[in-house]
């Protein structure tokens, strides 16, 4: 019986039953080292997220520009020069908003307690069904404060404010800027030398000509996604201020801008900005059906964007399910907080378009695939190969 080593240093016979034990053994390793390797790079992005977040930034900031900048070479203007005039009107357009922006939310985390205690009074009306509840809770809560030894003090323990807390990370949120526009800028006007240093990876014409033609795919979906779903959000939170500044409400560039940003979270952004403009207009109008007007507004706002604007300008083919964009808005959110869910979806889409590009983590971007999408794919598929048959 000839027996032959495996991968592992093992030596198997010849038989079918060892061979396939074999493959089930490699398999399992395969796994196993997956796995570990997955566990070591949650590990790393967690620990050392105050280097991998602006460098991630970074990398989303530069392929957004990156549609901005190919325009203005093929007309003539150098990568250095674009990029540089790029990354300064971000800089300024991000330095203008937290200047015009500062005043008004610290105005409202001041007023927390009396934006809470206005709310209160407006919804008294409605808490009536629930009083007996809480007063039953109330009743339970001071018999457990009672039931308690009488020797034991009760220590309380003052935490810093909001604002401290923000004044002491005021370095490494500067720091983290610099990362973010300094490196995007590099990104920028490297211009091609990523395309030729992967070039320069593989020995044969064809595997060149397959490498380069995927990565320019790759680069020109993600970025032309990213720079149209930007643009579609900021006139969105134009739109949503414009509006709400009609209705009179307070600070509406602050509700304009939230509602920009929280739209990179399908779904979950949107619901939070339509409960924070009520709760601000039930505290800041007379009537509430004049308040329901504000929020009302933003719904309509967003029913547009979502089932018109956005499928038409960037097309169905890069949609996500549902399913895999509230786990990665979760996992992210807990990885590097609010920062982390903004980038979440991006992120989603970036491993999608790349995975859609290689035969063997198809699978993965079928999965991350919306249902009609997916089906969209397997009738151009099939389209395909019955055009070649």
């Amino acid at each position: 019986m000839k027996t032959e080593p495996t991968a592992w240093g093992q030596e198997i016979s010849d038989e079918p039953e060892s061979r396939a034990a074999a493959r089930a053994d490699t398999r399992l390793m395969r796994s196993l080292l997956i796995g570990i390797f997955l566990f070591m790079a949650i590990y790393a992005l967690y620990f050392a997220r105050a280097f991998f977040m602006p460098v991630m930034l970074a990398f989303l900031l530069a392929l957004t520009l990156t549609p901005i900048v190919r325009l203005l070479r093929k007309h003539g203007i150098p990568e250095v020069i674009s990029a540089t005039l790029l990354v300064v009107l971000s800089i300024c357009v991000f330095a203008t908003a937290g200047y015009l922006l500062s005043s008004p939310i610290i105005d409202l985390i001041n007023n927390t307690s009396s934006i809470g205690q206005k709310l209160t009074e407006r919804l008294a009306q409605l808490r009536q069904p629930f009083e007996k509840i809480m007063q039953i809770s109330h009743q339970i809560e001071q018999l457990t404060e009672t039931s308690q030894e009488s020797g034991i003090q009760k220590v309380a323990v003052a935490q810093s404010g909001i604002l401290s807390a923000a004044a002491s990370n005021i370095l490494s949120a500067g720091t983290g800027l610099t990362i973010i526009f300094v490196l995007s800028l590099f990104l920028l006007a490297s211009g091609t030398m990523f395309y030729e240093k992967i070039i320069q990876s593989f020995a044969s014409l064809s595997e060149k000509k397959r490498a380069l033609r995927v990565v320019y795919d790759v680069e020109r979906e993600i970025s032309h996604y990213l720079l149209t779903v930007t643009i579609i959000n900021a006139g969105l939170g134009t739109v949503i201020a414009l509006g709400l500044w009609a209705l009179g409400m307070p600070n509406p560039l602050v509700w304009g801008v939230a509602a920009a940003l929280l739209n990179f979270l399908p779904y979950v952004g949107a619901l939070i900005t339509i409960v924070l403009v009520t709760i601000m207009a039930l505290i800041s109008f007379d009537t509430i059906f004049y308040a329901l007007l504000a929020p009302a507004f933003v719904i309509l706002c967003d029913i547009v964007e979502g089932q018109f604007v956005t499928p038409m300008v960037v097309g169905r083919r890069l949609e996500i399910n549902a399913v895999a964009i509230f786990i990665a808005i979760a996992f992210w959110s807990w990885l590097w907080g609010f920062v982390g869910a903004l980038m979440a979806v991006p992120l989603l889409v970036v491993i999608k378009v790349f995975c859609d590009h290689f035969d063997g983590l198809s699978h993965v971007g079928n999965f991350l695939a919306a249902q009609h999408t997916a089906a969209l794919e397997e009738d151009d598929a099939a389209d395909i190969e019955a055009s070649k048959g």
